[in-house]
């Protein structure tokens, strides 16, 4: 009986180990994909001259850099028109804009109807469609481009699609309580979308495509 036990105690004692080793693989897992998005978030953009000319820029908004860094890519004429997608309708267009030439606003689009990362990519949908571009210049924070990336490649298939991040000063100081929460919360964000990866577009972007 003594031996019987012995090994019934065996028996629970392994199929504990691989019980925590099954929890513990997962969460092993994303320990380091946080650390290569971790790196990523923080990794400078390249030069703007080593970017190819496109039909379009996009600044999705709701950081600090976001706006400058996409007018200076369109005054270097990186590409030919800028939406900027999320604007607050509160916004008024001298507030947000420097003085620029004639020349200049006309090759702008402000987009007042995102609200969300899903929302830019459906605003950014309608718009190649109605200016037929083929490639864009996408500038956002750098912890926010992966998930950018993957909702706009959702929308856009057909469009080539090049990431311009830009680092923000929150991320300057990468180890602080705050940054390492922001960078946490965007990680899980992404995760979050990546999980609904066979997430058809809305009917909005299938209408505005099919034009």
């Amino acid at each position: 009986m003594t031996q019987a036990y012995g090994n019934q105690h065996s028996r629970r004692t392994s199929l504990l180990k691989r019980f925590f080793l099954l929890l513990a693989l997962p969460l092993l897992g994303l320990i380091i994909l946080f650390g290569w998005f971790f790196v990523t978030a923080l990794t400078p953009p390249p030069q703007a001259y080593l970017l190819p000319h496109t039909d379009g820029i996009v600044a999705l908004t709701g950081g600090q850099k976001r706006i400058e860094t996409s007018l200076k890519l369109l005054l270097q004429n990186r590409g030919d028109k800028l939406l900027i997608s999320g604007v607050s309708y509160q916004t008024a267009d001298k507030d947000l804009l420097p003085p620029l030439p004639d020349t200049i606003k006309t090759r702008i689009t402000l987009g007042y109807q995102a609200r969300s990362t899903i929302g830019n990519a459906t605003e950014t949908a309608t718009w190649v469609a109605d200016n037929h571009i083929h490639s864009l210049i996408i500038v956002t924070a750098g912890y926010h481009m992966r998930r950018a990336m993957l909702e706009l490649e959702r929308t856009l298939p057909g469009v080539t699609l090049y990431a311009y991040p830009v680092t923000p000063p929150a991320l300057t100081h990468p180890l602080t309580l705050t940054t390492l929460r922001l960078l946490l919360t965007e990680y899980f964000k992404w995760i979050g979308a990546l999980a609904g990866i066979t997430q058809n577009p809305s009917k909005t972007v299938m209408t505005a495509l099919r034009h």
